[in-house]
């Protein structure tokens, strides 16, 4: 098997203990010569020993079990097609507290609101922009007052003032 070269540190120390041991040195040389206790040793070698030298490798950490399955995780933009609105939720935006108490309440599992980010990310969910305008907007009565009451106003108005934009 060819030698390959040692991510870290560590698993360089974890690799030289099994050479070290293949040489013929006791666990407690082992240990006294790379600075750790016996009972690290012990744990490398007999890792080594029962699943070979790649279980002296560095692992990358698991970290903790998803805990939305990938039907569940699937199964969240349908409901969120449905609309804020449909669970109760004042005004039709999703915001990821939002999102977090339907996936609560869908499938029993908390989830802080930025966590929710990245799983709405991993479904290719991104952030809603708001609509520029209110959804009440009266398109008649702005046509209706523009025509009647702002010529009225404007008769009022100071000669050098203007009316704000805001």
């Amino acid at each position: 098997m060819a030698k390959r070269k040692p991510e870290d540190w560590r698993e360089a120390r974890r690799l030289r203990a099994w050479e070290l041991k293949q040489q013929g040195w006791k666990q407690n040389k082992i240990a006294e010569a790379l600075g750790v206790t016996p009972g690290a040793v012990s744990q490398w070698l007999n890792r080594a020993k029962k699943a070979g030298i790649k279980a002296l490798y560095r692992r990358k950490a698991g970290g903790p079990k998803r805990r939305l399955g990938d039907e569940q995780l699937a199964e969240l933009p349908t409901l969120l097609a449905k609309g804020a609105e449909a669970y109760g939720f004042r005004g039709d935006v999703w915001t990821r507290p939002r999102v977090a108490e339907v996936i609560k309440r869908e499938f029993r599992v908390s989830y802080t609101p930025q966590h929710v980010g990245n799983l709405l990310r991993s479904i290719g969910w991104s952030r809603q922009k708001p609509v520029e305008r209110a959804s009440q907007r009266d398109e008649v009565a702005i046509k209706l007052w523009r025509k009647e009451k702002w010529p009225e106003l404007k008769k009022k108005l100071p000669e050098n003032s203007e009316p704000s934009s805001s």
